[in-house]
């Protein structure tokens, strides 16, 4: 630990990402490691970090094999860098970026290390399948077994029904429900209409769309598996072919629509993190600080509609202990899982009845939603778990730095009923 009580800056140095690719497309033949890899190495090629000795790197995967247990050394010794550098897997679900960007971040605060790489990868491609538990067991039990004799033995317990595979579910285990799901009540409790689903969704991609014709993801994207660009972007969307779209969930009565909710999708991201000397001794930018981040957890079994809300909490004990309000901010990244999710936080934050009832101290009010997602988010950009965090905070320190002054506001909600918060500022 460090024994002095100074608290040092923990500036954003870099960023890099690979392109995010809807499941079973781009990356349809590749895994967490090569993605993790790639997206690590385009962020030591950019910075000049080959052969270097940092800190830590830290990050992970919702969706791992076996063979993923501990993914990110196997991914830092298959890079540039210096073998010698510590990993270490973390996961929160779709809080992971942002949540080993606070690990990243609380160890140089602290003096403990100097730099370090925080990031996410997720493959919904490369999904491991299980094994039923009847056929584990037989395995096991065969394995055992001290005679050729009682291995057959063993094995002539074995059914067809067996041997059905067990693929892993996109669902909440305290409710059976999918996010989707999930947010089909929060859409229908909060009253949000179909229309301003749509047309939230419609602005993420044009948002990005325009982003990537100004150039804007020229240097924070490395090409990887034949893509140069998320495939998920739709340029020529309209909110006409987003009417058209059926209710993916509720088929009779739902609002949220393929166009409207994230896709399954693969990619990778992450985000390099240093103490300024760090950072001036090789000449490397400052691109940003890292200045307040909260976590926070809400009841979602008997209130199914909270699911996603959690952030609400984290926001308003982050911007507390900021001694912020809402409003003072240049720039708002709300990661987009599903329009309704954040279409009823916006909601939330505006009505005191609403922020009372869900156990809020006091509506944190309104924001300028010409600075939300001005890039476009994961609607457009589409939303590989662990990956999201560093896609959101590369987009945000980036925009500060270009701005020259500022304050940025991350939030991101995640299963399990979970979501966290941050502040950058320039």
């Amino acid at each position: 630990m460090n024994n002095s009580n100074t608290i040092r800056k923990v500036a954003i140095v870099g960023y890099n990402r690979i392109p995010f690719a809807r499941a079973n497309t781009a990356y349809a033949n590749v895994g967490n490691q090569e993605m993790m890899t790639a997206a690590l190495n385009g962020l030591i090629d950019k910075y000049n970090l080959k052969g270097q000795l940092l800190g830590e790197v830290v990050g992970g995967a919702v969706i791992k094999h076996t063979y993923d247990n501990n993914l990110i050394r196997e991914c830092v010794m298959k890079t540039a860098l210096d073998p010698a550098t510590p990993a270490c897997d973390l996961q929160q679900a779709c809080d992971t970026g942002i949540e080993s960007a606070i690990y990243i971040a609380n160890k140089i605060a602290l003096g403990q290390i100097e730099s370090g790489i925080a990031g996410g990868v997720d493959s919904i491609s490369d999904m491991p399948i299980a094994v039923s538990e009847k056929l584990r067991k037989i395995l096991l039990n065969a394995r055992q077994a001290k005679s050729l004799g009682e291995k057959i033995k063993t094995f002539l317990t074995l059914r067809p029904a067996d041997l059905a595979p067990l693929v892993p579910r996109n669902e909440e285990s305290q409710t059976g429900l999918s996010m989707g799901g999930h947010t089909e009540i929060t859409a229908k409790h909060y009253q949000i209409s179909r229309e301003d689903q749509d047309n939230l969704a419609l602005k993420s991609h044009l948002n990005m769309a325009k982003a990537y014709d100004e150039g804007f993801f020229d240097d924070m994207i490395t090409p990887f598996n034949g893509l140069d660009k998320d495939n998920n972007l739709r340029k020529d969307s309209s909110i006409e072919k987003l009417a058209k779209l059926k209710p993916a969930f509720d088929k009779v009565n739902g609002t949220l629509t393929a166009g409207n909710s994230t896709p399954l999708t693969d990619g990778a991201s992450c985000v390099l993190l240093a103490s300024e000397e760090w950072a001036k001794e090789r000449g490397l930018p400052i691109l940003a600080y890292i200045t307040f981040a909260e976590v926070a957890a809400i009841e979602y079994v008997k209130n199914q509609q909270n699911l996603l809300l959690a952030p609400l909490f984290a926001a308003s004990r982050m911007l507390e202990k900021a001694a912020l309000t809402l409003q003072d901010f240049d720039y708002y990244e709300i990661h987009e899982a599903f329009a309704a999710q954040v279409l009823a936080t916006l909601k939330i934050w505006e009505s005191p009845e609403l922020s009372a009832q869900i156990g809020l101290k006091k509506p944190l009010g309104a924001i300028d939603r010409e600075k939300l997602n001005v890039k476009g988010s994961s609607l457009a950009a589409a939303h590989p778990f662990a990956a999201t965090g560093g896609r959101i905070i590369g987009v945000m320190a980036k925009l500060l730095n270009e701005k020259g002054s500022g304050r940025g506001f991350i939030s991101v909600c995640a299963a399990g009923g979970q979501g966290i918060t941050m502040i950058i500022e320039k």
